[in-house]
């Protein structure tokens, strides 16, 4: 089953059971992904593939942790409290993304394969990288950890 197959399906199930706030969650997920379509369907595709919804899922969950920062920020607890409900059921249709220390070692072994030695070397590693990284580890750690190794 793909990952807009089980948003879908678990759409439904949230629509039976009356959760209003998973509910609301899953058709912002699901009107998102349609746009996504939509946008792809110009180039001839209709459906978008799983890596694509990946794509859409992680700018939705970039959006709410950038948001209950500035909640937290600004004192807004209970805002921020809704942020991380919506996170969190964002991220269960998420794969397992990579923790720091797997990321580590793989841009470790890309700026040794690429014989990368300074900052002026980050575009050229940081383009591979995220080609293999895209939907298993968010681009700021990437970036991060790339900028630590290369200084």
């Amino acid at each position: 089953m793909s990952i807009k197959e089980s948003i879908l399906d678990d759409l439904k199930t949230a629509m039976k059971q009356k959760k209003a706030d998973r509910l609301r969650v899953l058709r912002s997920l699901k009107a998102k992904i349609l746009e996504k379509e939509i946008s792809e369907r110009k180039g001839g595709e209709g459906e978008i593939s799983d890596e694509q919804v990946v794509e859409v899922l992680m700018k939705a969950a970039k959006q709410r942790k950038e948001s209950i920062d500035q909640f937290e920020e600004g004192g807004r607890e209970d805002l921020a409290d809704k942020e991380k409900a919506e996170l969190a059921i964002i991220e269960e249709f998420l794969p397992e993304m990579m923790d720091e220390d797997e990321v580590r070692n793989v841009v470790k072994k890309q700026i040794e394969a690429m014989g990368a030695s300074d900052m002026s070397d980050m575009g050229k590693v940081m383009g591979p990288l995220m080609g293999k990284l895209k939907g298993k580890a968010e681009g700021s750690m990437v970036s991060r950890i790339v900028k630590e190794e290369l200084s």
